[in-house]
């Protein structure tokens, strides 16, 4: 365990028990989150690798144009 991660343990433990229940339930929804985006993104590299030759292709044929964020 890092010291940043023990550290944080440690303040979280002094908080009152619902606040350390409720502090352990978002953490491991994240924790479940991050591996299910993990899972998500490793099994869709072909689809985004296909996307992206699209984009490019359209790009190269002058099917696209510049974004200007002040415009929008």
């Amino acid at each position: 365990m890092t010291t940043r991660l023990e550290q944080a343990f440690t303040e979280a433990s002094k908080l009152p028990p619902k606040e350390q229940d409720a502090f352990a339930d978002w953490m491991l929804a994240e924790i479940r989150s991050e591996k299910k985006w993990d899972k998500l993104f490793a099994n869709s590299q072909e689809a985004l690798s296909k996307l992206a030759s699209e984009a490019i292709a359209e790009h190269r044929s002058g099917q696209t144009q510049e974004l200007n964020p002040d415009q929008l």
